[in-house]
């Protein structure tokens, strides 16, 4: 989180765009997606002009293209370039969470299928052997 506002503070906003565009089409997983101006200047502290602005940039580049709220990733390689470090180091961290919510879900329902039918799970009580006060 630190690292997202540092970046929004240090960098251009072809680079947070960058940046921003990349993180959503980590986890949306395809080339085209519907967001407008207004959306991506808030999530980039920045005016809705501005990412108007820098949008043209990239799209002149050839790294998007921009119609209407629909933005097409063209070259992610190179909005990966022009995008700023801080890339890379949120990706990395939130992989990391990721993977390890991933492995502790994994993990609970192998512990699951482990307890015996009928049994409650170690550790849990039945409000039938509670004294009631």
């Amino acid at each position: 989180m630190s690292q997202a506002a540092a970046c929004n503070r240090l960098h251009s906003n072809e680079e947070r765009l960058s940046r921003w565009l990349l993180m959503s089409h980590d986890r949306v997983d395809v080339d085209e997606f519907l967001i407008n101006h207004e959306f991506l200047g808030q999530m980039l502290g920045s005016r809705r002009a501005t990412v108007t602005l820098s949008a043209g940039v990239l799209q002149a580049a050839g790294l998007i293209k921009y119609h209407r709220g629909i933005i097409t990733i063209v070259d992610r390689s190179g909005l990966e370039e022009v995008s700023c470090e801080c890339y890379a180091v949120i990706k990395a961290e939130l992989d990391s969470v990721l993977r390890k919510a991933a492995a502790r879900a994994a993990s609970e329902r192998t512990r699951k299928e482990q307890v015996p039918a009928g049994e409650p799970p170690r550790g849990a009580t039945s409000h039938l052997a509670r004294p009631r006060c």
